[in-house]
């Protein structure tokens, strides 16, 4: 039996935005749910956070001058996928307010299919219906 990763779940993610508060009133919108955490405060955020899913995962929004010098402005890099039940229904949500297609929705087999849009801010969202995410949450 070989070790543990020490890699254990995704704990948080976060995105940037030039505008905290115009990008959080836009992720309000969409996930229907307020930020539980918002500094150094609601009129003018530098960083906000939610709690999403049915772990409460961590999903920040930082202001971009807090990240380094070097990170890019144009999306790419690693896409995290949230799970969703209907991807299509998302995708089409997500357009209708404001996002463009990043990677359009695309049957991967057994069950899975992914997306991916660009947010108004920049940030690539990805998603998933993943058929192994419903297994595990089924027995826990």
């Amino acid at each position: 039996m070989s070790a543990p990763s020490p890699l254990r779940g995704i704990a948080q993610l976060n995105i940037s935005a030039e505008n905290v508060g115009e990008a959080r009133d836009w992720y309000t919108r969409f996930l229907g749910v307020d930020p539980y955490f918002q500094r150094p405060d609601a009129e003018k955020p530098a960083y906000v956070e939610y709690r999403l899913g049915d772990h409460g995962d961590e999903f920040g929004i930082i202001d971009r001058s807090y990240l380094p010098s070097t990170s890019p402005i144009e999306p790419g890099g690693a896409i995290v996928r949230w799970h969703v039940d209907d991807i299509v229904a998302t995708v089409a949500r997500l357009t209708e307010l404001g996002s463009r297609e990043y990677e359009p929705v695309m049957e991967r087999g057994e069950g899975f299919v992914t997306a991916s849009v660009v947010d108004p801010f920049g940030n690539v969202l990805g998603l998933i219906h993943s058929p192994h995410y419903l297994e595990v949450l089924a027995g826990q």
